[in-house]
């Protein structure tokens, strides 16, 4: 086989290798997700947005004093 045969047939598996990765477009989100992992991850965050929020503890805790400085 001469060297310019076994470059194009080296050059052919590659890029056959490199086809057999690729999936059908429509298989995967643009976040690496199927469309049903998706949905169900729309379905939980709408789930979530809907849930009233915990009163922040900076708002229920009264303030306290600054410490005094220490004698040295």
């Amino acid at each position: 086989m001469s060297a310019k045969r076994t470059l194009h047939v080296s050059l052919l598996a590659a890029m056959l290798a490199a086809m057999a990765s690729c999936g059908p477009a429509e298989d995967k989100t643009p976040g690496g997700v199927s469309p049903d992992e998706a949905k169900a991850l729309d379905a939980a965050a709408e789930m979530l947005d809907k849930r009233p929020l915990p009163d922040l503890p900076e708002a229920t805790v009264p303030a306290q004093d600054a410490p005094a400085p220490a004698a040295s």
